[in-house]
């Protein structure tokens, strides 16, 4: 959420971001209405409440004194009413302005480029070959199948649409991928790592940006206040909400490995066969909490460790700075990965590192305490280390030979069991 101090000093500047954003900006306006009119009435009642003190003190004395308070006390009656409407007023005026605030997006950095669609995000960088496709490759929805460890007829069976089921050397597969991010991540990059519950309550959905906003792109469990996870950002960042942390806590560093879930469909006839946009899918998400002063150092960081699972994985990739009609909700800041499917002879999304400065922080209430005893918002960031449905399309997209196998990366040699190639099925 971003902080009232912005509608107060640079309207302007709001004005220009949501405009920039394809946002509406007449809630700027209607915004700041609101703020000026709870001021307002903020310092009347704060002034009748002073004339309330003050008149109480004198009727007591004038009790004491035997004197007639009937018209005092009939005066100070109404001046309660009167606090008691402005009071009102000012919880009305501050939901109002509270509604509006929950739907605005963050402030992008101002490195951000401009831009309206993903098609004017700017390559940043590249590696490895993008190599073109040869005639007797096939894409994974084909591929999988072939091999025998990816069946959409049986998944579509139990669960419907957008679903998938595999079994043996990909399900082997899978578990591999998910074993080896986790120990790079935590043997090697410094992250703590974490398991967390699939299923929240909606504060917790609240903090990291999801709801109200995106309610409609998420799994409630009917009858409780309870969501299955988009990502595991959302009870990892959520773990230290409405806390004060120590600045010796600085800065926090954690992974987790969770099934996601997402009822968004998409853009209409985009991805919509195979692995790459589905219902459930799971990932290893990456989390910081850090000093402001640190935040973009940090997010440089969390790219650069997202990079090193592809590099390991031996999969072509780009690195792309979003822009600002791109960024989504809650970043100031977001670079993708892409990798490159030779068959599909396109850039697929892997990973999304963001920066989301103090915007969840503040709607989480999650700050900490400095040296000096000043307490202020942490800075928190999130990334996908990697999205793993989608590193397998990518082992098997730029891992298949022309016998119909699959070459197993090297880095995932130690969790295969001695599974070194998937082969066609019999």
């Amino acid at each position: 959420m971003l902080d009232v101090k912005v509608l107060r000093d640079a309207p302007d500047s709001l004005r220009e971001m949501l405009s920039a954003r394809g946002s509406d900006t007449t809630v700027v306006d209607q915004a700041i209405d609101y703020d000026v009119k709870k001021r307002e009435c903020i310092v009347e009642a704060d002034a009748k409440k002073a004339e309330r003190n003050t008149v109480s003190k004198e009727l007591g004395q004038k009790k004491r004194q035997g004197e007639d308070i009937s018209a005092d006390a009939a005066r100070m009656k109404e001046v309660s009413n009167q606090i008691k409407e402005l009071d009102q007023e000012i919880s009305r005026l501050d939901q109002a302005l509270l509604e509006i605030l929950e739907q605005l997006p963050n402030f992008p950095h101002s490195s951000v480029p401009a831009g309206k669609t993903d098609a004017e995000n700017v390559e940043v960088g590249r590696w490895g070959e993008c190599r073109e496709a040869a005639d007797w490759e096939k894409p994974h929805w084909d591929l999988g199948p072939s091999l025998g460890i990816l069946d959409f007829e049986r998944s579509a069976k139990i669960s419907g649409s957008r679903f998938w089921l595999l079994r043996g050397a990909g399900a082997r597969l899978e578990r591999a991928l998910i074993s080896f991010m986790l120990s790079l991540h935590t043997d090697q990059h410094g992250y703590e790592e974490i398991l967390a519950p699939s299923l929240v309550i909606g504060n917790t959905l609240y903090g990291t940006g999801q709801l109200p906003r995106f309610a409609e792109d998420l799994f409630r469990a009917e009858g409780h206040d309870l969501y299955l996870i988009p990502t595991s950002e959302v009870p990892l960042t959520g773990m230290h909400g409405d806390e004060i942390l120590g600045d010796e806590e600085m800065n926090i560093s954690y992974c987790g490995f969770s099934p996601c879930f997402r009822s968004e469909a998409g853009a209409a006839g985009k991805d919509t066969r195979g692995l790459v946009r589905v219902h459930q899918f799971h990932k290893v998400e990456l989390v910081k909490l850090c000093r402001p002063e640190d935040s973009y150092n940090e997010l440089d960081a969390m790219v650069r460790n997202a990079q090193r699972v592809l590099e390991l994985l031996e999969l072509p990739y780009r690195t792309v700075n979003i822009c600002l009609g791109d960024l989504g909700f809650t970043a100031a800041k977001k670079f993708d990965l892409e990798f490159w499917s030779p068959v599909q002879q396109r850039f697929i999304e892997i990973s999304s590192c963001s920066n989301c400065t103090d915007f969840q922080a503040r709607r989480a209430n999650i700050k900490f305490r400095r040296a000096d005893g000043k307490k202020e918002f942490v800075h928190t960031l999130n990334g996908s280390g990697l999205a793993v449905g989608r590193t397998m399309v990518a082992v098997m997209e730029n891992g298949q030979n022309e016998d119909g196998s699959v070459t197993v990366p090297e880095a995932l040699l130690p969790y295969m069991g001695g599974v070194t190639k998937l082969e066609p099925a019999a």
